[in-house]
């Protein structure tokens, strides 16, 4: 039986103090009125990480990336060795916006991905493609590359330890989002995917989210899909009560 997932990615959003007090309130709007067998996880600035895991139990905490290496002379980098010190369970890797703005190609990832298993962080690991390649018909080839070269090197035990994320690029902040059709027409083509490299069991275990402007309004239609396993939420996860409703969709 596959993990509900719903992850809320803040991005580049809150200071500090807003932060807590937003952790505070997701924690007490799930505890009180939330779906328990759906799993709760937000992923905030890395600044956020040691105070917001403070105030929160039920809720799980992510980081929204980790560096390429292990340590050394990266300024600026933080690394899987760092956010297992700090007891975060999750981590974000592969996100739109670090592959288009920050050059986090699919060779880089791997390495990612090889760290944070390695120190004994769970990957939210993200693949999509943006409009052009979409309106070429390609997006079937690029989200199959992003998997092989990003995470199908694994072994299976190693892969039961990944949540995969779909997220069709031109869907990220804009407001479009792919109708429940072509959402479950490219999570069943990843489940597919998993299972010839893996088999059933492993595909059928493993949780892939839809990430790409699902909120409160179009979460329950998403979530019905059969291989539709929850969300990675963008901007309505800085709206707790949204973020909840998004929670209870399925």
């Amino acid at each position: 039986m596959r993990k509900n997932i719903v992850a809320g990615n803040w991005k580049c959003n809150t200071t500090l103090t807003d932060g807590v007090a937003l952790a505070k309130e997701v924690e007490k709007l799930y505890n009180e009125k939330g779906d328990k067998k759906v799993e709760v996880i937000i992923c905030t600035p890395f600044l956020h990480l040691t105070e917001v895991s403070k105030v929160v139990s039920k809720v799980k905490v992510g980081a929204q990336n980790c560096a390429a290496e292990p340590k050394g002379a990266f300024t600026g980098e933080v690394s899987a060795e760092m956010l297992k010190s700090a007891g975060i369970p999750y981590c974000i890797l592969g996100h739109s916006e670090r592959r288009s703005y920050y050059g986090d190609t699919n060779d880089i990832l791997a390495k990612k991905v090889r760290l944070a298993l390695d120190n004994g962080l769970a990957p939210i690991f993200c693949i999509g493609e943006v409009l052009a390649e979409r309106e070429s018909g390609k997006l079937f080839d690029v989200v199959k590359e992003q998997l092989e070269k990003g995470v199908f090197f694994l072994g299976a035990d190693e892969f039961k330890k990944i949540v995969l994320a779909y997220e069709p690029v031109w869907a990220i902040g804009t407001g479009k989002v792919a109708t429940p059709a072509q959402a479950q027409e490219m999570h069943k083509f990843i489940r597919d995917l998993v299972e010839k490299k893996y088999g059933k069991e492993v595909a059928q275990s493993t949780t892939i989210l839809y990430g790409g402007s699902c909120n409160d309004q179009n979460a329950k239609e998403l979530f019905a899909n059969p291989d539709v396993d929850g969300g990675l939420i963008g901007g309505a996860s800085l709206k707790a009560e949204q973020f909840l409703a998004i929670i209870n969709g399925f």
